[in-house]
C-alpha cells in the first residue's frame, strides 16, 4: 500500500523561493532525523494516489514486481507518498549525490586543487637541462586542453626542452584516469605534442558521459605549444628535493567539478572525488552524519555507483538533496548550480528526458536498475522532493514512464511561474577547459 499524508499550504511561497519555514509545531508533528510530517497520516489527494498506483499497475503489466518499485515523495516538512522507501536499493549513479555531498562538506563550493609544475635542473636558452617534476593535487578534471595550456604557460616561462624525464609525484589524474602511470603518459603525449589531431579527444573517449564543456579562448599562436621531452615517464613516491616551482596549475572550482560530473554523471570524476575524502566508508559516513540519516539506509563500496552492491534509501537520497540545498543557500548558490535543470538544458542526462521544466534532477542506470531523483517545483505543494527507483531492464520505458509520472503529478498540483530560485541557475564566470587563467606563474620569465 501507498502510504500517503496530507501536505500543509502555509509557507509555500516562502518554500519555493528557498526561504528556511519555521519548524512545525510539536502538537502537530512527529520528526524523525530532522524530518517532520503531519500525525496522524491522512489520506488526501485522491488524484495523485491513484496516478501512483496506475503506475505501480503499468509497471505490473510489464512483468515487472511491484515490490521492487520505490518512491518517496515529501515536502520540505511533509510525507507525501512512501512505497518501500525507508529500505536501501541498487539506486545506480545516485550514489553520486551522496559523494557530491561529501566533497563539498569536505572542501567547501570553491576548493580549486593545485598542480604543481617544478624544474628540478637548470633552464638555459629555452633548455631545462633537468627533470620537469608533476605533483598532483587530486584534479580530477585535467584533460588534455589543459595539458596543452600548461605547455604553452611553460613556453612563455622559456621552456620548450626537457633534457631528462618527466617526474610526477602524488594525485595527477588526466583525462578521467586514475592511473599515475597511464596519466603521466598522457601528460607527455600532450606536452610533447605528439600525435594530438584536434578530434583527439572525441576519438580517445567515445563514452556519452564525457564531461564537454568550450576550449578557453587564447591568443593566436604561430606554432602549437610544446615542451619536448627527452626522457620517460616516472611515478615517484616523493617529490625530489631542491626543485625550482614554476606553475601553479588551479583546478576548476568544485561546484564546477560537481555540476559537471552530475550532468554527464561521470564515473571516474566521482570516484576520484570519493577516493580523495577518504574512500566509499569515509562518503557514508559523512552523508549519514550530515544528512541527518541511519548509516543503514546507505551502504556503498565506491563513489560512482557503478554496481548493484551500492544501495541507498530513498528516503536517505531526499535527505542528501534537501542538505546541500541548505549547504548550498549557505553560499549563495541552488540545486541548479551542481544538477541539471529540466528546460533548461538539453545536455548529458537530461537528453531524450521530458520531464517537467524546473525539475532538478540526478539520473542513475545500471543494466537493471533506473533511477530518478531531485526536486519538482508545484504550485500547492512547493518545492516536493522525490526518488523514482526501478528495477527491470527495459530502461528507456521506465525513463519514459518516469517523466510521465513527474508531469501528471505535475498537472496534479500546478506548475510555478515563474521558476523558483532553487532551480535557477546563477550567472557564474564562463568555465573552460585549457584556460590559461588558471596556471599562475611562480617563478619570472627566463631572459
Amino acid at each position: 500500500m501507498l502510504q500517503i499524508v496530507s501536505s500543509g499550504l502555509a509557507g509555500m511561497w516562502l518554500n519555493l523561493t528557498g526561504v528556511n519555514l519555521p519548524p512545525v509545531s510539536p502538537a502537530q508533528a512527529v520528526t524523525w532525523q530532522g524530518i517532520s510530517w503531519l500525525s496522524p497520516a491522512t489520506p488526501v489527494e485522491p488524484k495523485a494516489a491513484n496516478t501512483i498506483d496506475r503506475y505501480i499497475q503499468t509497471l505490473k503489466a510489464q512483468g515487472l514486481n511491484p515490490q521492487q518499485q520505490s518512491l518517496w515523495l515529501q515536502t520540505d516538512g511533509n510525507l507525501l507518498i512512501d512505497r518501500h522507501g525507508t529500505t536501501p536499493v541498487s539506486a545506480a549513479s545516485l550514489t553520486k549525490t551522496a559523494t557530491s555531498l561529501a566533497a563539498i562538506t569536505t572542501w567547501g563550493l570553491d576548493k580549486q586543487f593545485d598542480t604543481i609544475v617544478s624544474a628540478n635542473g637548470t633552464i638555459s636558452q629555452g633548455t631545462l637541462t633537468g627533470d620537469l617534476v608533476v605533483r598532483g593535487g587530486g584534479d580530477p578534471l585535467f584533460v588534455w586542453e589543459d595539458a596543452l595550456s600548461l605547455a604553452q604557460s611553460l613556453n612563455q616561462l622559456g621552456i620548450d626542452r626537457v633534457s631528462g624525464n618527466l617526474i610526477v609525484v602524488d594525485k595527477f589524474h588526466m583525462n578521467y584516469k586514475a592511473d599515475p602511470q597511464q596519466a603521466g603518459d598522457l601528460l607527455k603525449r600532450a606536452l610533447t605534442g605528439i600525435n594530438l589531431p584536434p578530434e583527439l579527444l572525441k576519438t580517445d573517449f567515445k563514452d556519452v558521459n564525457l564531461v564537454k564543456l568550450p576550449t578557453a579562448p587564447i591568443e593566436t599562436v604561430t606554432k602549437l605549444p610544446k615542451v619536448n621531452i627527452a626522457g620517460r615517464v616516472i611515478i615517484a613516491s616523493e617529490t625530489p628535493t631542491g626543485i625550482t616551482p614554476l606553475i601553479r596549475h588551479q583546478s576548476l572550482p568544485l561546484i564546477d567539478i560537481v555540476r559537471q560530473m552530475n550532468i554527464y554523471s561521470n564515473n571516474e570524476i566521482a570516484q576520484i572525488l570519493a577516493d580523495s575524502v577518504g574512500g566509499a566508508d569515509r562518503v557514508m559516513q559523512i552523508a549519514a552524519t550530515t544528512a541527518n540519516f541511519p548509516a543503514a539506509e546507505i551502504q556503498l563500496i565506491n563513489g560512482s555507483g557503478l554496481g548493484v552492491q551500492n544501495r541507498l534509501s530513498p528516503r536517505a537520497i531526499c535527505q542528501i538533496f534537501r542538505t546541500l540545498h541548505q549547504k548550498l543557500q549557505a553560499a549563495n548558490s541552488n540545486l541548479a548550480d551542481i544538477f541539471p535543470v529540466a528546460g533548461a538544458e538539453y545536455i548529458g542526462t537530461l537528453k531524450e528526458r521530458h520531464l517537467p521544466v524546473g525539475t532538478t534532477i540526478k539520473t542513475g542506470t545500471l543494466n537493471e536498475v533506473s533511477a530518478l531523483g531531485g526536486v519538482l517545483p508545484t504550485r500547492d505543494r512547493g518545492l516536493v522532493w522525490f526518488v523514482i527507483v526501478n528495477q527491470g531492464s527495459q530502461i528507456a520505458k521506465l525513463r519514459q514512464q518516469q517523466d510521465t509520472l513527474l508531469q501528471s503529478l505535475q498537472a496534479e498540483w500546478g506548475r510555478v511561474t515563474p521558476m523558483p530560485l532553487v532551480v535557477t541557475k546563477h550567472d557564474r564566470y564562463p568555465v573552460y577547459f585549457g584556460d590559461p587563467a588558471r596556471n599562475i606563474a611562480i617563478v619570472p620569465k627566463t631572459p
